[in-house]
């Protein structure tokens, strides 16, 4: 397993990493960076901190121990009350706090999900949005439970007053046209950071995360939200009618662009062009790439998505050229760190999507390509995009008559790769200069 469960609380990679840390410093007499017990030792060129503390002795009672030990080791063991502290390979100043408090009714949380003790970038983003209600189901829902062992969830995965807190970051001035940005499959709003301010300045921009991602709410399965399809479908259309936004420009990105095209065929009065950034859109593209399609398998689905650095910045740099800042990756942990909802809000998508991303993609193709369909369509593609293969999209394009714009450098999620340039793009799309 990924993770690792210390008296309730869930600790991630990195703590694992402290663990073996400690365990070199503090418990064991020399410095070993070989292989421990089937586990990769820290190497002293990493820079990782420990210092003494009051940990409760329980928290070592769960790591299971070599049964022998490498002769270097000294027999004599000596335990010691610890504080671990792992320090980012790529920032000197900032540090990861594996300690938090577990939240209260979570055994799979960190309290606050803070991880150092300044400003993070997630709190930066977080003031510069707020929670709207949308989608209302229906009473006589339950508390939610996890999937493992029935701990009641935290209040992320909990039903409010019968509706569904989505989070949203809006700029620009409300008098001029408005662009809403979604985004894909494993990301957030935040990917958009750098094409909002580029827009704001001639539109008025929403961006939001979809449910079981970012700051959003993140419902389990069979308490409210299933995440089928089409429940994000009509969810969509919840949203932008809370919103009270007339007239707009949807810009989507990756595996969500099926069920914006879905939503936008009928509502194509209210739409004044579509642009979709490296949709699945041909029949090759009907297979999940195997990093994203592992979180779908029974059971190991729920340890991989319990990972906060397999389910959130290594998924989305995999399918790309591009290595993404430690404090950007850090926003995007966020809620893998704050509570296990994350992790299997992101398995029941990868099963939903795995079962019905074929049937989207045909419908897709067949809206596009209709006669009926009367808005204005752009495609960019990130020619370096490593899940969806670009053989079959010139063609496809050039049977539809619609506008295909390449970006050399970018990959799958263009807009975290190359977000000024997504956003130059879109900018002269939009003014009809492409």
């Amino acid at each position: 397993m990924a993770g690792v469960l210390f008296s309730g609380c869930k600790y991630s990679a990195i703590s694992m990493h402290a663990i073996q840390i400690h365990l070199k410093k503090c418990l064991l007499l020399p410095a070993y960076s070989n292989k421990f017990g089937g586990s990769e030792m820290i190497s002293a060129r990493q820079k990782i901190q420990c210092q003494p503390c009051a940990l409760p002795s329980s928290a070592l009672g769960n790591f299971h121990f070599p049964s022998k030990l490498p002769p270097q080791f000294s027999p004599n063991w000596r335990f010691k009350q610890l504080k671990w502290k792992a320090l980012s390979t790529n920032d000197d100043d900032e540090g990861y706090l594996v300690d938090a408090p577990v939240m209260v009714g979570d055994g799979f949380s960190f309290g606050g999900g803070k991880y150092s003790d300044m400003p993070s970038k997630a709190d930066e983003w977080f003031q510069q949005g707020k929670l709207i209600k949308a989608y209302s189901i229906g009473g006589g829902i339950t508390k939610a439970k996890d999937p493992i062992f029935g701990l009641e969830m935290g209040q992320s995965s909990q039903v409010e007053d019968n509706a569904f807190r989505w989070f949203c970051v809006e700029a620009g001035d409300t008098r001029n046209p408005s662009i809403v940005l979604i985004h894909g499959l494993p990301s957030q709003a935040y990917s958009f950071r750098k094409v909002i301010p580029m827009l704001s300045q001639d539109y008025h921009v929403i961006a939001f995360d979809w449910l079981g991602f970012g700051f959003s709410d993140k419902p389990q399965p069979k308490y409210g939200f299933d995440y089928t399809m089409n429940e994000y479908k009509v969810s969509l259309g919840s949203l932008l009618e809370v919103l009270g936004i007339k007239d707009v420009t949807l810009v989507s990105q990756g595996y969500f662009a099926p069920i914006v095209v879905d939503y936008a065929r009928t509502h194509q009065d209210n739409l004044k062009k579509l642009i979709l950034i490296n949709p699945p859109l041909t029949e090759q593209h009907a297979k999940l790439p195997s990093s994203l399609s592992s979180f779908s398998n029974f059971l190991l689905g729920e340890i991989f998505s319990q990972d906060p650095l397999r389910a959130s910045d290594k998924l989305i740099t995999s399918c790309g050229p591009y290595l993404m800042d430690e404090e950007d990756a850090m926003v995007y942990r966020r809620p893998y760190l704050t509570s296990g909802s994350s992790g299997f809000a992101l398995t029941a998508i990868s099963r939903v999507m795995k079962k019905e991303i074929k049937e989207l993609i045909n419908e897709l193709r067949s809206i596009l390509a209709s006669k009926e369909w009367k808005v204005s369509t752009t495609i960019i593609w990130g020619m370096r995009d490593r899940w969806l293969n670009y053989d079959g999209v010139e063609k496809y394009m050039k049977s539809t008559n619609h506008e295909l714009i390449q970006l050399r450098k970018a990959g799958h999620h263009a807009q975290e790769d190359y977000g000024e340039e997504v956003g130059e793009v879109i900018r002269k799309v939009l003014k009809g200069r492409m």
